[in-house]
């Protein structure tokens, strides 16, 4: 058994039950995404971990397919965000729109939500748009929340922003500052396929188009993951390391 910090136990069944739902969403997204089960693996973990993910690399990696799968498997509601110089923050948070009222009551401003409402937000290419468009994005990676006009509105939980990106050195990218950096759990780079990945698409994907999904894990069973992923004991050992290399990384900063 594993004790907890908050004295409680994580029994073994529990375990098993949690092991058996993360192996039945790697092979599932396996279906989808061939030959990447390093990248698989480490998207399921910031899932779980409920952070945000920042994937890098070139166009045609199935990065964007990725995410429209965890959508579908997760059972959780997706919008998509294609991410240009021309687009603005209240694209993607939403905007007051000043509408006529029933019974001839005048005209209101009524804010109508924008994409970012959803569970699972791809940003493509994120770094495409410009600095004031990205920034959109942090009061909500951060607080679960977006603030417009000096009103907050609430964002549905879980929530998640997966987000692509292109190399820097491509023509018409906007690099992200730390600070949007920073409200990234994971920043994976991915890699491209090798040969024999390849021959398996070209002969058993039609038109190139990824297998048709069911959900393999409801809300609740979702709930469930993230209350055991709570439950995981951090040792001391451990918890000394983070706080060692954070605190080095902060004084290379300051240096």
């Amino acid at each position: 058994m594993t004790e907890t910090q908050m004295g409680e136990l994580l029994s073994p069944e529990e375990v098993t039950q949690a092991r058996e739902v993360i192996d039945k969403l790697l092979s599932q997204l396996g279906r989808a995404i061939l030959g990447q089960e390093d990248l698989l693996k480490l998207t399921t973990t910031c899932i779980l971990a409920r952070g945000h993910l920042l994937l890098e690399g070139l166009p045609g990696l199935g990065k964007t397919e990725l995410v429209k799968s965890l959508s579908a498997l997760m059972s959780l509601s997706f919008r998509r965000v294609q991410f240009t110089p021309d687009l603005l923050p209240g694209d993607i948070v939403g905007s007051p729109i000043l509408e006529e009222q029933e019974g001839g009551g005048g005209r209101k401003l009524v804010f109508h939500k924008g994409p970012i409402f959803a569970n699972l937000l791809l940003a493509d290419e994120i770094n495409r748009a410009t600095p004031k468009t990205q920034s959109a994005l942090l009061e909500a990676m951060q607080e679960r929340r977006v603030t417009v006009m000096g009103e907050t509105h609430q964002l549905p939980l879980p929530f998640f922003v997966l987000a692509t990106q292109n190399p820097i050195e491509l023509e018409g990218t906007y690099p992200l500052p730390e600070a949007q950096l920073d409200r990234f759990a994971f920043k994976i780079n991915v890699e491209g396929i090798g040969t024999e990945t390849l021959q398996q698409i070209i002969t058993k994907r039609r038109h190139g188009e990824p297998p048709v999904l069911e959900p393999v894990v409801d809300h609740d069973q979702l709930q469930s993951l993230f209350e055991k992923v709570d439950r995981v004991h951090l040792p001391e050992a451990v918890a000394n390391y983070i706080a060692r290399l954070v605190s080095a990384t902060h004084q290379r900063f300051e240096d």
